[in-house]
């Protein structure tokens, strides 16, 4: 065994050695498909904390020629597969890590310390192949090709580290782009080459070199989409060993979306929640907020006010289409918010094609990254919800419509009441503080329609559960009438006690005092 050539099975040994593990070897049986075809090259692409590097150690396990792991996939899914002894301990794997590459080549290019770090090893191994004058590694595998018939796997993580951490040398980035090109694209010695990194291979300004990848990223994942991070049921078996609550799980790490798989949790931090017996926002533990700030300060048009339609609880439609796989080159609002739907800023829905924030961490990121200036005025309507919230909570519907219009005005410049889904995206936003205590679900199904905003108490709190109207331009009355007329507290049926019936009208002529608001209690 090597570091780069066979690099064995220890790294995934300690994953399932670990506290918490998750079996996801049904990967396995996908990969093993595709050897060998011309479906071989994957590009997995997926946020930090999201198991990439878990991912590749678990194949180089399955893998890696000169270890034998049959008793480290015993009992999980992988073993139960046809395939599974056809394919077990069989190849060369070639494992790189180019994060710790463009770390340790300092002066020298990256991709000659790789190629020489590479050879040595594989000098050890097939130096009868080749000879010691051949200083480039496509060359030498093509040799012990021809000699050996040995094809390879290539694993590769954080394959988009040059692009993310040199982002102003683009000649660097082509360089590098070439190198994987001749190492990989149509290379008989090659068997699968599976890349992971936070971006997706697909275009560079107008250099496309690895045109060969299949992508699967978070716009979509495709037939991996239950390998991209943990499911619901595999996040109630969990809650159900560790005692925790499922409900609050969801609200902190839920909220990614794919189109057959509509609850992906955050793998990483459900893992720190289980163990810690706390649900807190551990996303900072690798990622500072300081990240994030930087593309919600660009200034594209509109890109303000979807952000600030998001906190509220609202979506976005987004072009993902027109990004350029990169850090740097940014035309349109579209193209940040795709990058932060790449980052795991957002979430996203593309059966919509809408983006929105996903998770009570997220939106936690998303304020401390405000905090630190130039969102002034968002931050004011944040502090304020707390009052807006305890005036609600006590009935107090004249409270709660000077605290609206008080929040209107600091978010008027920014985002623009037109109908009632931006009212409900800035009466969202006006209840931040709610969602401590409540999951917050815009267009709820509600007895014979949609209410507008639910308000779902979390089990841990004693909150009554709270169902939102909202009409433009037309009376509050038609507001409660509503919500009485629709039977929308029938889809409350599991909650006891008080249920508030908050009505919320906006009318654009009344410069004073635009809001009004009914509140209503009624008993369940």
């Amino acid at each position: 065994m090597g570091i780069y050539l066979n690099p064995g099975n220890h790294g995934y040994a300690e994953s399932i050695h670990s506290k918490i593990y998750v079996d996801k070897t049904g990967l396995i049986a996908y990969t093993n498909e595709l050897l060998k075809t011309k479906e071989k090259y994957l590009c997995v692409s997926r946020p930090r904390r999201f198991g990439k590097s878990m991912t590749l150690e678990m194949l180089a396990a399955y893998y890696s020629c000169g270890c034998d792991s049959r008793e480290l996939f015993a009992g999980f899914k992988i073993a139960q597969d046809k395939d599974f002894d056809r394919h077990l301990n069989q190849y060369d794997v070639i494992y790189l890590n180019m994060q710790q590459f463009l770390i340790r080549a300092k002066t020298k290019e990256v991709t000659e310390y790789l190629e020489q770090a590479v050879l040595e090893e594989l000098t050890e191994a097939y130096g009868d192949c080749f000879s010691d004058r051949i200083t480039d590694l496509a060359t030498a595998l093509e040799k012990i090709f021809v000699k050996t018939g040995k094809q390879f796997v290539f694993l590769i993580d954080e394959w988009d580290c040059v692009m993310r951490e040199r982002q102003e040398s683009e000649t660097m980035q082509k360089q590098y782009l070439d190198f994987l090109r001749d190492l990989l694209k149509d290379q008989p010695y090659v068997a699968l080459a599976y890349v992971t990194g936070i971006l997706p291979v697909k275009k560079y300004g107008q250099h496309s070199a690895l045109n060969m990848f299949w992508e699967y990223s978070m716009t979509n994942q495709k037939i991996l989409e239950e390998y991209t991070g943990f499911t619901e049921n595999e996040v109630k078996v969990l809650c159900e060993r560790y005692d925790m609550d499922f409900d609050e799980i969801g609200s902190w790490y839920d909220g990614y979306r794919f189109k057959k798989y509509k609850h992906i949790y955050n793998p990483k931090s459900v893992v720190e929640a289980m163990s810690c017996r706390d649900c807190s926002n551990y996303w900072t533990s690798t990622e500072t907020y300081e990240a994030l700030k930087v593309y919600m300060d660009m200034d594209f048009d509109g890109l303000r006010g979807d952000i600030v339609r998001m906190l509220g609880g609202g979506r976005v439609r987004v072009n993902t289409r027109s990004f350029q796989n990169d850090m740097r080159n940014f035309n349109t609002k579209d193209d940040v918010l795709t990058l932060l739907i790449h980052l795991g800023y957002l979430g996203y829905d593309s059966d919509e094609r809408e983006a929105f924030i996903p998770n009570k961490e997220i939106i936690e990121e998303f304020e401390n990254a405000m905090s630190v200036g130039g969102w002034g005025n968002v931050m004011n309507v944040l502090r304020a919800s707390e009052r807006l919230l305890e005036d609600t909570l006590r009935g107090d519907a004249e409270g709660v419509a000077r605290e609206l219009d008080r929040a209107h005005g600091e978010v008027a410049s920014i985002l623009t009441y037109n109908d009632e889904n931006s009212l409900g995206c800035a009466i969202g936003l006006a209840y931040y503080s709610a969602r401590k205590d409540y999951k917050l679900i815009r267009e709820f199904p509600a007895g014979k329609g949609f209410a507008d905003i639910a308000f779902l108490p979390l089990p841990h709190t004693d909150k009554p559960a709270m169902v939102v109207e909202l009409k433009y331009d037309r009376s509050v009355s038609a507001a409660i009438r509503q919500i009485k007329d629709r039977q929308y507290t029938q889809a409350l049926e599991c909650y006891t006690g008080e249920i508030l019936l908050v009505g919320v009208s906006y009318n654009r002529d009344s410069a004073d005092k635009p809001h009004s608001c009914v509140i209503e209690r009624v008993e369940k």
